[in-house]
């Protein structure tokens, strides 16, 4: 009778012998309604054949057994999934204390579709998907592309891609090379030795004027111009300008050229860094007309185009179309988007309470040095504390102050200190990512890099083929 009531099921090639009455434990199952006359029962081994994977079917089995689904650390989750679905069982029945180590492969998944869309894989992208991109892929499968065609892909890889060829890594050099320096001599304009002073005259006005009249001094409460000095107006020297120069007219023909061959023009203008660039470039060519215009007498010093020069600061920006790490560090603090928004939230909800704090603790005794006038003034002294800075221009000199300086001080290291390990780990997540990436690629020769990175854009994973070497079985274990 406990034959009869036995069942052997061989997946793999490996036999596994249960109980009838444990497989319908869970009903609606592949495994609930085993019949004889499925295909797959041998009537000669009586068993059950599955070509599945062995060892994720031990812990479907166990689960069947004991109520508990536990997730095998040696396989990857993609594949864990499959399986429970060819079962009929749902992943989401995956103990808790499992949960945190079957999630990685999500997290990977997510990562690497990011990686995807930041582009920074240093292989040159294939002539079919350059046309794809451009909406030439019928005329190129086709052989009909004309000469615009065929040149508007070229141009723009020399100047968006700077690992596409030999050319497109000398134009990156000489943008980031005109970007430092343009960045420098914005800079360096401002230093009081590198500027020339024009001197000119301007009144020096006296009030309260003394006046001698009939030997008696009397004090004429008037407002008189008595003499003149000499002031001093520096302005930068002319060579800055001449370096400005070269630099915007290379920025402005860089811009053009890649404004014309762009694959987007909507997305081109929607760009952040491309919006920043047109903005620094323009102010640069409004200085100059404020300058050789009768405008500049009316605009003094061009106060307005001063502060719009400031977004030429912003240019370094650039430098992430040129830099993976860059690329990287900004997609980072997108992804840790909610840890800083946290922190934010506690590091103002500590500022106003400590500054509070302070004010009230600072009134509380006799204390003629009280630098915290009002509350507003406490905010200050809370940011500069809670953040560790401390310049020392506000300091409480009570115990009780002192007391909730203390406890300010602790508060901020506690508050600053929580979000950063999350963000560390995104940024080393991103950053290993792409390395282990990059080294799978260079691995590997270009035909086969080609075909393994579409293989792996479609099934969203680049670990989809095995791979000979002991090398590439060591890079692919580490993502």
């Amino acid at each position: 009778m406990d034959g009869e009531n036995r069942i052997i099921l061989n997946v793999g090639g490996i036999r596994y012998e249960t109980y009838k009455a444990t497989l319908k434990k869970i009903p609606a199952t592949r495994l609930s309604r085993l019949t004889e006359a499925l295909a797959n029962y041998d009537p000669v081994l009586n068993e059950y054949f599955f070509d599945r994977h062995p060892g994720v079917f031990a812990q479907v089995l166990n689960y069947y057994r004991t109520g508990k689904l536990h997730y095998p650390t040696n396989v990857c989750g993609p594949l864990f999934e499959e399986e429970l679905e060819f079962w009929g069982l749902d992943s989401n029945q995956v103990e808790p204390c499992c949960w945190s180590t079957y999630s990685i492969h999500r997290d990977t998944q997510n990562t690497l579709a990011i990686l995807d869309k930041l582009d920074i894989d240093s292989e040159k992208p294939s002539e079919e998907e350059i046309a794809r991109l451009f909406g030439y892929e019928e005329a190129y499968l086709a052989g009909e592309l004309g000469v615009w065609q065929r040149l508007k892909p070229k141009v723009w890889a020399l100047f968006d891609e700077p690992s596409s060829s030999p050319p497109a890594k000398v134009i990156s050099a000489i943008s980031v090379f005109f970007i430092c320096v343009s960045v420098l001599s914005f800079c360096l304009k401002t230093h009081p030795d590198l500027r020339v002073n024009f001197p000119t005259v301007a009144p020096f006005i006296v009030e309260n004027t003394t006046v001698l009249h009939n030997n008696t001094k009397y004090l004429q409460n008037t407002t008189a111009m008595v003499e003149t000095r000499w002031t001093d107006n520096g302005e930068p020297h002319v060579f800055f300008f001449y370096i400005e120069l070269v630099c915007n007219v290379w920025f402005t023909i860089e811009l053009l050229v890649r404004s014309v061959v762009a694959p987007n023009m909507i997305e081109f203008i929607k760009s952040p860094v491309n919006i920043i660039d047109f903005i620094a470039t323009l102010s640069f060519y409004m200085d100059v007309l404020v300058e050789l215009t009768v405008v500049k007498q009316y605009v003094d010093k061009a106060d307005i185009l001063e502060f719009i020069s400031i977004i030429k600061i912003l240019r370094l920006f650039k430098l992430t179309r040129h830099s993976p790490g860059l690329k990287i560090l900004v997609h980072t603090f997108k992804a840790s988007a909610k840890e800083l928004t946290l922190l934010v939230f506690f590091l103002v909800l500590g500022i106003v309470i400590f500054a509070s704090l302070v004010y009230y603790a600072e009134k509380s005794q006799d204390n003629p040095d009280n630098q915290f006038k009002s509350i507003p003034l406490g905010l200050w002294w809370a940011i500069v504390t809670m953040t560790t800075v401390g310049y020392g221009d506000m300091a409480p000199k009570t115990y009780l102050g002192m007391f909730v300086g203390a406890l300010c001080a602790l508060a901020g290291v506690l508050t600053i200190a929580l979000p950063v390990p999350v963000i560390v780990s995104n940024f080393s997540m991103f950053y290993s990512h792409t390395q282990t990436r990059t080294d799978i690629l260079h691995d590997l020769g270009p035909k086969e890099a080609e075909y393994r990175t579409a293989a792996g854009k479609k099934d969203g994973d680049l670990c989809t083929f095995p791979l000979v070497s002991e090398k590439r079985l060591h890079i692919i274990a580490l993502i």
